[in-house]
């Protein structure tokens, strides 16, 4: 069978999940299985693996998807003792004082303080803490979970203390010992490079955040409303990412996030308190009343307005359990700490499963899902809850996260499967492989401009940038020889795609609408992301292209052309967005009259 037809048979499961989830909005519990049952067959009747290699793979899902459960039923019940105990109301109020303009609470919650716990982290642990604490703000559950997605994207790379790149990329590279025998120094400098990229296309995704905001939940449905903070908006992505590139390319991959978002959290809090750069006070952009929402924007979690039994709780006290979970998830992920070695000495094991070389595996103390429930534990008491509150939580908490299990038993299975499926009697490589393969062989020196899109379909079907690095780095590397560029600055773009393709992975946003109950609308979520996505992965794509072959093909290529459009586009928006706020606000005021 020839390259194009595997590609085209390869692509069967993920068009499943186009047509099904995203295009017939079908809910990922009924999506799902048909997507599984696609590389199922794919794999048993085209590339002849084993039954029991397909079996173990299954098995081998159906454990991670346990773990994410697990990871979030820890985050609804934090969610709900935050309720329970009055914190979720201070906190509110805090945000209040800072601004009560919604665009910029979910620039500080989503962008910044989703950036460090993503360094912190990963693990999707992000929209985990930042999606339910936007919904404990008033936002509704589907704005808060687009704005999770949407900023999975510039931190991803650099996520878990930098595992996307120390392992991601070094164990695919890792595979051939031909190209260095120092690793660690080519994925520094790989790492280094990676930062570049993103900060320069990623200062755009917290104004992305906003106008995406305003257009399908706001009250006028315009990008233009989001757009009118473009200086705020611009402000915060700079004091993240100027700190993120430095330390990238100073200390290497293990705190860019992190940092970068203490680094914007430290500068962007105070200085929005003292207005720099606000909206004036007329200009406070909100949802309207609840009793207008869409009912499809709405989670089966809802946040109540519950005050302290005291009657108040200072500030310090209700942020306590979020300033404990980035504590503990810091001095749980350093390895110069002895707590990484004792958490993850407790390894549940499955070896073999059916006889194959599948091994499933978890550590229960390195879940994030365990961070969550002690800290859901030490909130019981700092707040000093009661009983029957705290119980109240626990049950609601499992009662929410149930619906999620149906779409997750199927979802990553099909992903084992297909990440699984090569060594079969067929003799072809894995799916995912075979389809990068085909895409190789149809753009030979234009192959910058498409591989973003690999590492972002890598991302897709895994829910992880680590693993679409490990699949496809070396991959990525050996087409960059092939054509005669530097192949570093093609593995760097393998990563970016890699953490962008996170904001549209199924799993990832069946986990993400599940932690405030918005079961069955992934398909939903999904057509809002992939505009962020299309731009951040052409965006790189572009910026790649004419870094690599400028000094080749002269500084007029179709790179510079990609990126020069793309500028000149968010210029041009930019500069005309006041006029159009005008015209909108002229509309409306004929309207209103023509209501009188």
């Amino acid at each position: 069978m020839n390259t194009g037809t595997l590609a085209i048979l390869s692509l069967l499961p993920i068009v499943a999940v186009g047509v099904f989830l995203v295009g017939l909005r079908w809910p990922a519990s009924k999506a799902m299985p048909i997507s599984y049952i696609v590389a199922v067959l794919l794999a048993l009747f085209v590339w002849k693996v084993p039954g029991a290699i397909v079996a173990a793979a299954s098995v081998n899902g159906l454990v991670v998807a346990g773990t994410l459960l697990y990871i979030i039923f820890g985050a609804i019940l934090l969610l709900n003792t935050l309720q329970e105990s009055g914190g979720i109301k201070t906190i509110r109020q805090g945000f209040v004082d800072i601004s009560p303009d919604r665009r910029i609470q979910v620039i500080i919650i989503a962008w910044l303080f989703g950036s460090f716990i993503e360094g912190s982290a990963g693990f999707g642990t992000p929209a985990a803490v930042a999606v339910p604490l936007l919904v404990g703000l008033g936002f509704p559950a589907m704005a808060a979970v687009v704005a999770g997605m949407v900023i999975q994207s510039t931190p991803v790379s650099f996520g878990a203390v930098g595992t996307p790149i120390l392992v991601g990329v070094q164990t695919g590279l890792a595979a051939d010992t031909s190209i260095t025998d120092n690793f660690l120094s080519l994925v520094t400098m790989v790492g280094g490079r990676v930062a570049i990229i993103h900060a320069i296309v990623g200062t755009l995704i917290p104004l992305f955040v906003v106008a995406l905001m305003t257009r399908f939940f706001g009250k006028n449905k315009s990008f233009s409303e989001g757009l009118q903070v473009w200086k705020f908006a611009l402000f915060a992505a700079f004091a993240m990412t100027i700190p993120y590139v430095a330390v990238a390319n100073l200390l290497g991959p293990e705190f860019p996030s992190m940092i970068g978002g203490l680094v914007g959290l430290a500068i962007v809090v105070p200085a929005a308190k003292k207005g720099f750069l606000m909206p004036s006070k007329e200009e406070y952009w909100d949802f309207e009343d609840k009793a207008n929402w869409d009912p499809s924007w709405t989670g089966r979690i809802e946040i109540k307005d519950v005050a302290h039994k005291s009657g108040s709780m200072s500030m310090v006290r209700a942020w306590t359990p979020y300033l404990l979970i980035g504590l503990f998830l810091v001095l749980t992920r350093l390895k110069a700490l002895p707590f990484l070695e004792w958490i993850k000495a407790w390894n549940v094991e499955i070896p073999n499963i059916f006889g194959t070389e599948i091994t499933a595996s978890f550590q229960p103390l390195y879940l994030p899902g365990t961070i969550f429930v002690l800290v859901s534990l030490i909130t019981f008491f700092i707040h000093q809850m009661s009983g029957g509150s705290y119980k109240k939580a626990w049950v609601h908490s499992g009662k929410t996260m149930i619906p999620a299990s149906a779409a997750l038993v199927f979802t990553v299975p099909m992903v084992q499967v297909f990440l699984n499926s090569g060594g079969g009697a067929s003799g072809y490589e894995s799916m995912p492989m075979e389809l990068a393969t085909g895409v190789a062989a149809l753009t030979g020196d234009f192959w910058p401009l498409f591989s973003t899109f690999v590492g972002g379909l890598g991302a897709f079907i895994a829910g992880s940038n680590t693993v679409s690095n490990m699949m496809f780095s070396l991959f990525q590397f050996n087409v960059g020889s092939q054509i005669g560029v530097d192949a570093t600055w093609i593995v760097a773009l393998q990563a970016v795609g890699g953490a962008a393709g996170n904001m549209i992975c199924v799993h990832n946003v069946v986990a993400a609408s599940a932690v405030v109950g918005l079961v069955g609308k992934e398909g939903d979520v999904i057509r809002k992301t992939i505009i962020p996505f299309i731009y951040y992965a052409t965006f790189a794509g572009g910026l790649g292209y004419t870094i690599v072959w400028t000094a080749e093909k002269g500084i007029f290529n179709i790179g510079t052309i990609i990126v020069a459009v793309i500028s000149t586009i968010a210029v041009y928006i930019l500069a005309t967005n006041r006029n159009r706020l005008a015209a909108m606000s002229l509309e409306n005021q004929k309207r209103l009259s023509s209501a009188k």
